[in-house]
């Protein structure tokens, strides 16, 4: 099948139904090798405390090199997940890396019912590739960092899945105006490498939203100049920054800070820019729709999702 067989030509999306108490998920390992053994049981414990049944794929705790096994096992573990009807959701360990690895040659399975996929990080070549199909998926905690989430984004978490409506979140305001678009939250390195491929989706007039860890301000400054470059940037409406940890530039080498780089390579775009977001790593994570229409609003530094029609 063609990598489009759901973007239809009416443009429509398709959100998987509301979970509610008693369907099952399925667990996936589809990046790095699992090492957090503890916070992934917390994890676990978090949705069955919800009222969920959670079953954990063969092979999630496999290791081959970085990787949580080799590509075509951690590729059947999330083609098993799509295919079994039991299963209503589709819960990601953690992330790292590894999951661009498993859409070289890869085909969403046609007429597929959609299932909630949910990670971040890595996660965001699965999620962008979904949404590639105008499915919408879940950009949030990994069952790795749901245990260390605050109450208020566990609870925003299980408001998504179960079809409830999300509050806005409030950043900080670095550009006037508002924007309406399809929302594309992702990790930006990961979202990068995505650009000229097979999966990159139709951004055309979307509202993106970056987070990234451990990356430099020039590997910042980088990825945005390709994002500049490539001339990606004039097709989209907004952008909605979350946490940059642990991006402070090594000791003793002259450069800019992280919020200084962001704001020179998006600050000339002419869009409503709101960046300081609840979300990302190594800090509070507020799961976002993919897909989903959103309302951001440079001036009052606010992120709204609009009701799904």
């Amino acid at each position: 099948m063609s990598h489009d067989v759901a973007a239809d030509k009416t443009g429509a999306w398709r959100y998987p139904p509301p979970l509610k108490p008693g369907d099952r998920l399925r667990v996936i390992a589809p990046s790095g090798a699992l090492r957090e053994l503890e916070s992934f049981n917390q994890g676990l414990e978090v949705w069955r405390s919800w009222g969920f049944g959670v079953d954990v794929s063969a092979g999630a705790r496999d290791q081959w090199g970085y990787l949580a096994g080799v590509d075509d096992h951690r590729r059947q573990q999330l083609g098993h997940a799509l295919a079994d009807p039991t299963y209503k959701g589709i819960l990601c360990a953690r992330g790292g890396y590894g999951g661009t690895r498993l859409l070289e040659g890869w085909r969403w399975p046609e007429a597929m019912p959609p299932k909630w996929l949910i990670g971040f990080s890595d996660i965001t070549s699965l999620l962008w590739s979904l949404g590639r199909q105008r499915i919408a998926g879940v950009h949030g905690p990994l069952l790795t960092t749901l245990a260390a989430e605050p109450e208020w984004s566990q609870q925003r978490l299980k408001n998504l899945v179960m079809g409830h409506g999300l509050p806005p979140l409030q950043g900080e305001g670095w550009s006037q105006g508002v924007a309406e678009g399809r929302l594309w939250p992702a990790n930006l390195t990961v979202a990068t490498h995505l650009l000229g491929t097979a999966h990159e989706p139709d951004l055309i007039g979307a509202i993106l939203a970056f987070e990234d860890v451990t990356e430099a301000p020039y590997r910042i400054d980088r990825m945005l100049t390709h994002w500049r470059m490539a001339g990606r940037f004039s097709q989209i409406r907004g952008i909605a920054l979350g946490r940059f940890s642990r991006c402070e530039p090594p000791d003793g080498v002259p450069s800019w800070a992280v919020a200084e780089v962001l704001r020179d390579r998006l600050g000339d775009l002419g869009i409503p820019i709101v960046a300081k977001l609840p979300f990302g790593h190594d800090g509070d994570n507020a799961a976002l729709p993919v897909g989903a229409m959103a309302r951001l609003d440079g001036g009052a530094g606010r992120l709204e999702i609009l009701p799904a029609a």
